[in-house]
């Protein structure tokens, strides 16, 4: 008996108004990617943020403990940020 081989694409539709079609196309194309690409992607982003926004972080009760520590002690300044901060931003005048 032949077997059938296991779909992996799924097809997926939506109606959506032509202004927000219009500006997907044009974002897509900006890009450089076809309309389905530009969807898929950003549709695969938004799920990803919003799972990984609701995932419970787990850690033993001592990674706890230093984590708290490290949040109530005193900060610590990073050179490379602080660089940063005191950089003048190009718009700024000289």
């Amino acid at each position: 008996m032949p077997r059938t081989a296991d779909r992996k694409e799924h097809p997926l539709s939506m109606r959506l108004p032509e202004a927000d079609i219009a500006m997907i196309d044009r974002a897509a194309m900006l890009r450089g990617r076809s309309r389905t690409d530009f969807v898929r992607d950003a549709a695969v982003r938004a799920a990803e943020e919003v799972l990984l926004e609701t995932r419970p972080i787990r850690m033993s009760a001592a990674g706890f403990a230093a984590f708290t520590a490290a949040l109530s002690g005193p900060p610590v300044p990073v050179s490379e940020m602080v660089g940063l901060v005191r950089r003048r931003a190009p718009w700024e005048p000289g």
